[in-house]
């Protein structure tokens, strides 16, 4: 489990080298006076800027010696002399061991991102598959987050593509169903899964319960990497079915055979001897680094995903590689094995920190020849072609944001670009939704929807739907910033702040919005209009600034292109959350409503009674019998739809 902050401090008390008022210490200064109480023994220490920005975490196994080369006057990279002329207070963190200091450096670089630290990009958690078995008949699907629901968890994969694929590819090997117990209940007929040869039906009885969970076994047998004998089984049966003249029979062992060859010849890399590892390849050029990260297990190649991490120019590669690893696996199991492409200094360390917390052995490793070492290079060729394409769309996306200064009269390049939308059906269910833009491309982590909440509004009132939506947005973001600019604690690096703000509308949209601009005071923003051309034609919108009159772009200008991607973008999203919001709506059971009834209950009843409809006509001796639900419960429920229907 991952350090705390809280659990961290009591660890040791802060030691703090702030000056007296008046006459703050600064840089070597400050640093020398903390110097003299920090302890010779391994240690986590936070460096600080006068404005209490954190600058940089690091660990040490001797916090004096570690510290004390920070009071040199000389000898330091421009980088890390910017940092300590920079340090105005620093906090240190006493632990046992060195060990227990580098997984709580890592835990704590990965929650407050410091600046001059490596620092992990898009560490969206990793996907299982998951075998449910929390039922009789037990379901197959894609699971993130804890492991609340009983069943078996097969993972990590490093992509939801190879989890989706996977999944598919099961379905058809093994016929397992993947819909929720509501709709299980509720069948009387098999679906079109059983039609297209993707689920057995047991639902409706088309294969006994028996028979359905040796197909349970069979598939988390072949997730288990135990494939050959589940093999051998399905082509004994196949010949003696093929023996028998059930020809039917056999093609359709033939078909799962057939897709279980499917998900071993299209997994790319494949490693004959390697069971249980991680491979890591870093590769490095034009001041970024990329991380090639493949997932083994059970013998099988289960994705691959590249990462970015937020380094300095100046830090080589294996140092950016470090410090990756650490925060890698601050909140994710350790395989048995890592593979890495460079050697990295804390390779001995990281492998016992790792083999504390898995409660098994991890080794770290950099393969030299034979098989681990081409999956190493495979993966490097991986990383820098990733790297590669990442550049040049970099390039692309500088030049395009130049032209979007020059295009909306814009001092600089936009580093934040903010674009919104609303989405309803003739009033209802309204959403309005914020994407968000910058340097790097969309910026997907930085999106927001919000639901419309004014109870007096019009219905399709889109200019006050958007007067709503900005006015939450931006009260919000001047009590947090103070009216300026911060930097945000997620993945991607961008300003809070936003630079040009694109609405989807004409010239009304445009004055909704300066309308709650003006009224909060925030008159420096540029605020763009576009208004979709005749007939809705792309190509023809027409642009609405504030002061100017309104104009077309050339048809083939790259800037028109980009804000028509923007704009597409924003409208996905709207479209996208009302859609989900009114799925909601629509699926609402009145189970939902019933004081007590939690989603374990209303699972009960739903399976008893098959339908909410078939609940709400049920006596009170028929809701006591079913398994969980109390007298008092039963009464409860009973009570609440006969209150309803009178």
């Amino acid at each position: 489990m991952p350090i705390s902050e809280r659990d961290s401090q009591r660890l040791a008390p802060d030691t703090k080298g702030r000056g007296k008022p008046g006459a703050r210490l600064t840089g070597t200064k400050l640093i020398a006076r903390v110097l003299k109480t920090l302890p010779p023994s391994p240690g986590v220490y936070r460096m600080i800027d006068a404005d209490g920005e954190l600058l940089y975490v690091g660990k040490a196994r001797n916090l004096r010696k570690r510290v004390q080369s920070y009071t040199r006057l000389t000898g330091h990279s421009h980088r890390n002399a910017r940092m300590i002329s920079a340090t105005a207070d620093m906090e240190v963190i006493s632990t046992e061991t060195e060990t227990e200091a580098l997984l709580l450096e890592a835990n704590l670089i990965k929650r407050l991102r410091p600046r001059y630290n490596v620092v992990m990009r898009d560490d969206k958690s990793f996907p299982y598959i998951v075998i449910a078995r929390d039922h009789e008949a037990p379901q197959i699907l894609k699971h993130r987050g804890a492991r609340k629901r009983k069943g078996d968890y097969f993972g990590p994969f490093a992509s939801a593509g190879a989890v989706n694929q996977t999944i598919n590819t099961l379905q058809r090997a093994f016929l397992l169903r993947s819909c929720t117990d509501s709709y299980y209940a509720g069948r009387s007929r098999p679906c079109l899964l059983y039609q297209i040869k993707r689920c057995s039906a047991p639902c409706t009885g088309e294969i006994s319960l028996e028979g359905y969970n040796k197909l349970v076994d069979d598939a988390t047998a072949f997730l288990k990497g135990k494939s050959y004998p589940v093999i051998r089984q399905l082509n004994t049966l196949m010949e003696k079915a093929s023996t028998q003249l059930e020809f039917e029979l056999a093609a359709s062992y033939r078909d799962r055979l057939a897709a279980l060859s499917h998900v071993q010849s299209h997994q790319g890399i494949n490693p004959h001897t390697l069971k249980e590892a991680d491979l890591f390849a870093a590769y490095s050029e034009g001041g970024q680094t990329c991380i090639q990260v493949f997932v083994f297990r059970t013998g099988q190649n289960w994705g691959n995903r590249a990462y970015f991490p937020r380094a300095d120019k100046s830090v080589p590669t294996e140092d950016v590689l470090d410090a990756f690893i650490a925060q890698f696996y601050d909140d994710k199991p350790s395989p048995r094995a890592i593979l890495l492409s460079h050697d990295i200094a804390g390779r001995k360390l990281l492998a016992e920190a790792l083999t504390t917390r898995a409660g098994h052995k991890v080794s770290v490793s950099v393969p030299q020849r034979g098989e681990k070492r081409e999956l190493v290079d495979q993966a490097l060729i991986n990383a820098r072609e990733a790297l590669g394409r990442r550049l040049a769309e970099s390039a692309s996306q500088r030049n395009l944001l130049e032209g979007v200064a020059q295009t909306f009269d814009l001092e600089e390049p936009p580093q934040r670009i903010e674009v919104y939308d609303n989405s309803h059906i003739q009033g209802s269910n309204p959403v309005g939704a914020m994407v968000v833009a910058d340097s790097e491309g969309f910026a997907k982590n930085h999106y927001r929807k919000f639901n419309i909440k004014t109870d007096d509004l019009t219905p399709g009132d889109d200019y006050a739907m958007m007067r709503e939506v900005l006015t939450r947005r931006f009260s919000r973001l001047l009590k947090e910033t103070d009216g300026g600019k911060g930097s945000d604690a997620g993945g991607h690096e961008t300003p809070l702040w936003p630079d040009l703000l694109l609405i989807d509308g004409g010239a009304g949209q445009l004055s909704a919005a300066h309308d709650v601009l003006d009224e909060l005071g925030i008159d420096t923003l540029r605020v763009v209009g576009i208004a979709k051309g005749p007939d809705r034609n792309a190509g023809r919108e027409r642009f609405h600034i504030r002061g100017r009159p309104s104009f077309l772009l050339e048809p083939r200008d790259p800037v028109l292109y980009y804000v028509q991607r923007l704009r597409d973008e924003a409208h996905r999203f709207a479209i996208g959350s009302h859609r989900a919001r009114r799925k909601r709506a629509i699926s609402m059971s009145p189970l939902d409503e019933v004081p007590g009834i939690g989603p374990t209950r209303k699972r009960a009843l739903l399976q008893h009674f098959g339908s909410a409809k078939a609940v709400s006509r049920a006596g009170l001796s028929d809701l006591q019998s079913v398994e969980g639900i109390s007298a008092q419960m039963a009464q409860a429920v009973y009570d609440y739809f006969n209150e309803q229907s009178s």
